[in-house]
């Protein structure tokens, strides 16, 4: 195990070593978190979220209408279900 000390800032910031960046794969504007557990703290590279998502896709170029969709679904339906029953 290795320690690596460092300072805090009075506005209570702390550089990440460039070891502890490297050993965590991260690298500017990435997103890390803080677990506390048994009055220890660890540090990790912060999982997916849906925050993190957004805005990475580009949206479609027209969006969908959803009453047309629904009803393309339930035509679907009953065509299928017509076909189910036509065989029984």
């Amino acid at each position: 195990m290795k320690e690596i000390t460092t300072t805090i800032t009075q506005r209570g910031q702390v550089t990440i070593p460039a070891e502890v960046r490297r050993v965590l794969g991260v690298k500017p504007r990435d997103k890390v978190a803080f677990t506390i557990f048994d009055g220890e703290v660890r540090l990790a590279p912060a999982l997916f979220s849906l925050e993190s998502a957004y805005g990475s896709v580009k949206p479609s170029s027209r969006p969908e209408d959803l009453d047309e969709v629904s009803r393309t679904a339930k035509v679907a339906k009953a065509e299928k279900t017509t076909v189910e029953l036509g065989e029984a």
